[in-house]
């Protein structure tokens, strides 16, 4: 890296000795092996070097030190749509984006059918490129590039982009790959996606192995990294849970009136959420911070409680918590429980959990809207 990143010819020839670049290593003594037909994750903080080493992989860029093997043809969804040109249109964008991933046009018209109706563009897909939406953008670039017959399949963050129904076709495409006996090396935030998909993973920090191991314990070594942290920038590429530690939250369930565990409401009707609070060692009383958002983002109810009113002593290490809404307000809509650990005055967090419950409200009359407003007319 140099202190001025364009350099003119004639700064190169005048202060060539004065210009100097310092050495940053992206990655260094990583070292692994994934058997065909398996599936491996890469994890770790932004710029811990996930993305470079798919890059290593699939030829992009080359190695300084060390060497790189990949046996088969490889399939790259790095980034969804890349080589798309968007005074083109969709079909002109399938044949050109197919070429580079390395099919005959013979074989892009074989599957362009197939293509087309996996993104769900039979009606755009003679129209320019620059005129669809991101959704339709990024499904055509997946759509394309998991139709490549590929033995290797580098996933970088594909599930972090479209809506739900997108991202679950997503995932099964891709399974039916692995199930085909496609080898995968798969880079998430997502730990869950992570755990679904595979059976080994890496942790990566400051472009070193830190951890190699089964998927399950080298997410808990990842949560654990990014503990104490309110707000992590990796939230946005679809990280969930984080922490855990001192103390975390387990087994959250929603709960109806007879108390059948439900995932969804009508809206009026009463319900509660059940949760357990954990601790491995002694701690303080923790205090639960929990927030209610819709599908935008938007907030809907926040609070916290200390769990030193609830039962927690010095020596409790696990709590069961019930909270109970008898005549909740929401009349319509999907709601998503965020759920806060913390030590009583909020400042060292423990555990969060982005998604600890995901439930619907449908309506039970002709109100529409969030929540309902009681009143009556005159």
């Amino acid at each position: 890296m140099y202190a001025r990143e364009n350099r003119a010819l004639k700064d190169l020839i005048v202060a060539r000795g004065h210009a100097r670049g310092t050495d940053v290593w992206a990655l260094r003594d990583v070292s692994f092996s994934v058997e065909p037909g398996h599936a491996i994750g890469l994890v770790g903080r932004n710029g811990s070097g996930k993305t470079t080493l798919l890059r290593l992989l699939s030829g992009i860029v080359k190695p300084t030190a060390g060497r790189v093997a990949v046996g088969g043809r490889v399939g790259s969804l790095l980034e969804l749509g890349a080589g798309f040109h968007p005074e083109l249109t969709g079909r002109e964008n399938v044949y050109l984006n197919g070429s580079i991933h390395g099919l005959k046009r013979a074989d892009i018209r074989e599957r362009f059918d197939e293509i087309v109706a996996f993104a769900g563009l039979e009606d755009f897909i003679d129209l320019p490129v620059r005129t669809y939406s991101s959704g339709m953008y990024m499904r055509l670039g997946f759509a394309i590039a998991s139709h490549v017959e590929a033995d290797v399949l580098l996933l970088d963050e594909v599930f972090a982009v479209g809506d739900e129904a997108f991202q679950r076709k997503c995932f099964g495409k891709i399974f039916e790959f692995k199930q085909r006996g496609g080898t995968i090396v798969f880079v998430s935030h997502d730990a869950g996606a992570v755990e679904r998909l595979c059976d080994r993973a890496v942790l990566l920090s400051e472009g070193r192995v830190a951890f190699d191991g089964p998927t399950h314990e080298v997410v808990l070594a990842y949560r654990r990294l990014l503990a104490g942290e309110r707000d992590p920038e990796e939230r946005a590429a679809g990280l969930k849970e984080w922490g855990g530690e001192v103390a975390r939250v387990e087994n959250v369930r929603l709960l109806a009136d007879d108390g059948s565990q439900r995932s969804q409401l009508l809206a009026g009707e009463p319900f509660a959420i059940a949760l357990d609070l954990a601790a491995d060692t002694p701690i303080q009383p923790p205090r639960l911070g929990w927030e209610l958002r819709d599908d935008a983002g938007v907030l809907v109810a926040a609070g916290a409680v200390s769990t030193s009113g609830l039962g927690w002593n010095g020596g409790t290490q696990a709590l069961p918590l019930t909270f109970r809404s008898e005549r909740p307000p929401f009349a319509d809509g999907r709601l998503h429980l965020r759920l806060d650990v913390a030590d009583e005055r909020g400042e060292t967090q423990y555990h969060s959990i982005d998604d600890a419950l995901v439930f619907v409200v449908y309506p039970a009359d002709e109100g529409r809207g969030l929540v309902r407003l009681e009143g009556t007319w005159s």
